[in-house]
């Protein structure tokens, strides 16, 4: 998928701009806090209904601006002349709208995975040094950009863990057990399935993550990365009724898919606690790369966008080298990327014969 024209109005620090884009490389300059990221930010939405830093529409809108509309032009799917317009536009205090085509969804969720997009971004290494619900995000992020199905049994399992949780917390009388069995068959029945979904996802995964790691390390480091579930206890019915009285004692359910994790380890070692900061930052990019790959291999109906926002901050020149090397190849179509030193982006205009535009951003205007 390419994206041919993209327009903003009123979105975070851009007041207007509509941008003819290139089909390979869109870079963007400028220093820290001018909107570089907010542009990166633009095409995100477009493409998961969502800004990728907050979860509140409202807070994509410009200050003192009462609405705000972003707008794509795309090429590309199934057959190279398909054209897709994506609107979103939303005034405070109302909820957002969006249609593909001029025509509105019903539910977002259809939406997703029509126009696939990979986000490398500094607060990635949440991924190593957060909770394990960023791990678990990142894995439902990939997962949901090809099956909707996926997106579904999420949202039952999600609905029936906060009902069963909402039983667990009544303090004066005893929770109804007749419901509670049911949404513990319920979530079971869904959690068993995203767990097929996810434990096939990372083993497909890692492979493509320890070769591009391997590569922009210069296999300096050995990593791993290994799914762990409470379904690989037994039966997940099983194991969630086990400690029920536990989770009647804490107020909410111990064991489930919610609870699932990715180990990351360098050389042996927990990547948190033995990763320098060149190290984390080859892990996230690394990681990011392969779900690339992932989606580029498994959806076999487009290419996936590739957004790059600030990536190459603490990591040495050769680590810098390889990774400009990886993206100009030809595995890789669209590509955003935001910097604020042009040395980098200059080489890998150098390293390619092909399409690029440059974009200047200072305080929300874009030239």
């Amino acid at each position: 998928m390419i994206l041919k024209k993209l327009s903003l109005l009123n979105y975070k620090n851009i007041r207007e701009a509509t941008l003819e884009l290139s089909p390979k490389f869109n870079c963007f300059i400028g220093p820290n806090g001018v909107g570089k990221t907010n542009v990166l930010d633009s095409v995100y939405f477009l493409s998961f209904c969502h800004s990728a830093y907050t979860t509140q529409d409202s807070m994509v809108i410009r200050h003192e601006e009462p609405f705000f509309v972003l707008e794509g032009e795309y090429a590309g799917g199934l057959r190279q002349d398909d054209t897709w317009n994506i609107y979103c536009g939303m005034k405070r205090g109302t909820k957002k709208h969006f249609k593909c085509n001029k025509k509105e969804y019903k539910r977002l969720s259809e939406h997703i995975g029509l126009i696939p997009i990979v986000m490398v971004a500094p607060g990635d290494t949440l991924l190593i040094e957060g909770g394990s619900e960023e791990r678990r995000r990142l894995m439902d992020m990939v997962i949901s950009q090809l099956d909707i199905s996926y997106i579904e049994s999420l949202n039952r399992y999600n609905k029936a863990l906060l009902q069963r949780n909402t039983l667990l917390k009544v303090e004066d009388s005893e929770p109804d057990w007749d419901v509670l069995s049911i949404l513990e068959e319920q979530m079971a029945v869904e959690g068993e399935y995203i767990y097929q979904k996810r434990d096939a996802f990372v083993k497909e995964l890692t492979p493509l993550f320890q070769q591009y790691y391997e590569t922009i390390s210069g296999g300096h480091e050995q990593v791993s990365l290994t799914y762990v579930s409470h379904c690989q206890r037994g039966p997940l019915l099983d194991v969630i009724r086990r400690d029920r009285m536990k989770d009647r004692a804490v107020g909410y359910s111990l064991h489930g898919v919610h609870r699932d994790d990715l180990s990351i380890l360098l050389d042996g070692h927990p990547m948190r606690r033995e990763g320098s900061q060149g190290q984390l930052k080859t892990f996230v990019i690394s990681l990011k790369l392969a779900q690339f790959g992932f989606l580029k291999q498994t959806n076999t109906r487009t290419m996936p966008i590739l957004l790059l926002d600030d990536i190459f901050d603490k990591l040495d020149a050769t680590r810098v080298e390889q990774i400009v090397q990886l993206v100009s190849g030809e595995g890789f179509g669209q590509i955003f990327i935001t910097d604020t030193n042009r040395d980098h982006l200059d080489q890998i205009l150098e390293k390619g014969h092909f399409d690029y535009r440059l974009f200047h951003v200072s305080d929300g205007e874009i030239s």
